[in-house]
């Protein structure tokens, strides 16, 4: 009976002895490849993409005043990394008008070119710590007044891929809501 066990597996393990082989083989080549993604994953991990600049992390300026002929105005505004890390912005900032209560008010906003820059499309910047990226904001204010102008006292202004917005003081009559923003980038050439 023993040696029918041992025979039996013996000639089990005798049977199997080329799948195993061929196993061992196919493990070891999968561990070797693991490791390799364990190391490039090491790799990645040494080096993390940048986190995107949240609005906490961020001051919000306005920049240089502009205005111009055919009642057109606008405003450079400035996004300054203040997180103490550096962060990532892409696109375009939100935009959205409050009057004096706070209330926010019927705001269009057009992305790309504006009266008094062209668009420089939309870029990945990376800011490191007290780095600022600006964009430039245009409107029109024909209409000071009367029912087709809003009256605004505040304008909310969103980072780009954020959920929260910083306000500023925006005392401005502003055509029907009706705004435009370039994407933001390290400096936008104002054109005469």
């Amino acid at each position: 009976m023993n040696d029918q066990r041992n025979t039996t597996d013996r000639t089990a393990t005798t049977t199997h002895r080329g799948p195993r082989r061929t196993g061992r083989t196919v493990l070891a080549a999968t561990a070797v490849a693991a490791l390799g993604l364990a190391w490039a994953g090491t790799a990645q991990a040494a080096s993390p993409s940048t986190p995107t600049c949240s609005a906490a992390g961020l001051k919000a300026t306005f920049g240089r005043q502009l205005a111009g002929g055919m009642n057109h105005q606008g405003v450079v505004i400035k996004l300054r990394n203040l997180s103490g890390r550096t962060c990532a912005l892409r696109g375009y900032p939100g935009l959205g008008l409050e009057n004096s209560a706070h209330k926010k008010l019927t705001t269009h906003t057009a992305w790309g070119n504006t009266w008094y820059a062209h668009n420089p499309g939309k870029k990945t910047l990376t800011l490191k710590n007290g780095e600022s990226a600006e964009a430039v904001v245009s409107w029109s204010h024909a209409n000071t007044g009367t029912s087709g102008a809003v009256h605004a006292s505040y304008l909310e202004i969103t980072p780009p891929a954020s959920t929260r917005h910083k306000t500023l003081a925006f005392p401005q009559w502003v055509d029907h809501g009706d705004l435009a923003v370039t994407a933001m980038a390290k400096h936008i050439t104002i054109t005469p």
